[in-house]
């Protein structure tokens, strides 16, 4: 089922090296930091309300966070970064995925 997913949606699904468990090191570090800013720091009542949390937590990650390997953008500057100079790589329009009305002065167009 996942395959099949990936291949309607043009996604090449790749696989790490066997025996190699660095390649893992940077879905392990973004695991460790959004286990540290939710579940290690806040108790809560619900499992709704975790979601709700940790769905705040990554729009602020992706549009708020500049980071270094990004050479200080954030997650959704550099992707509206690479959309602008090769948009035929993308799927869907970078800057319809920006929550509020706002857009244009946020540096996208």
């Amino acid at each position: 089922m996942f395959e099949m997913r990936c291949q309607e949606n043009g996604i090449e699904h790749r696989f790490t090296k066997i025996n190699h468990p660095w390649t893992n090191g940077q879905v392990e570090r973004m695991n460790r930091t959004i286990k540290e800013a939710t579940v290690q720091r806040y108790h809560y009542n619900s499992h709704t309300q975790l979601k709700r949390h940790l769905n705040d937590f990554v729009d602020a990650y992706n549009f708020g966070r500049r980071l270094k390997t990004l050479k200080g953008l954030t997650p959704y500057e550099f992707i509206c970064k690479a959309w602008t100079a090769q948009p035929e790589r993308f799927i869907l329009n970078p800057l319809q995925q920006m929550p509020g009305l706002d857009i244009v002065a946020r540096g996208c167009i």
